[in-house]
Formats: structure tokens, C-alpha cells, sequence
């Protein structure tokens, strides 16, 4: 997977803190799931589940 950018719009603002922590979850997550927690319009919670698998 790319990388991904530390900026939005092209690169002429930065990125809002929550947004940046999603992307990177995106980035480093293998298997999961990513969890947006919205009130009133406005993303407050990120919950990130990890999952690992071993073989038998």
C-alpha cells in the first residue's frame, strides 16, 4: 500500500489530527476493522480493532 499524505486539498492545508489518525490506522492495519465514532457532524472517537492470526 502507498503512503499516504500529511496533507489534504493538494497539499496546501494540513491534515486534521482525527483524519491523520484514521490514515495512519489505514496505513498500518493488516487485518481489522476501523471504527468512526460521529456526533452531531464531527468525528470524535477512532476505535481501532487489530487482529492477528497464527497459524495451527
Amino acid at each position: 500500500m502507498s503512503s499516504f499524505k500529511e496533507t489534504a486539498k493538494g497539499g496546501s492545508e494540513p491534515v486534521p489530527r482525527a483524519v491523520q489518525t484514521v490514515l495512519d490506522a489505514l496505513e498500518k492495519l493488516k487485518f481489522g476493522a476501523i471504527q468512526l465514532t460521529v456526533h452531531e457532524g464531527r468525528l470524535v472517537q477512532v476505535d481501532i480493532t487489530e487482529r492477528h492470526r497464527y497459524p495451527n
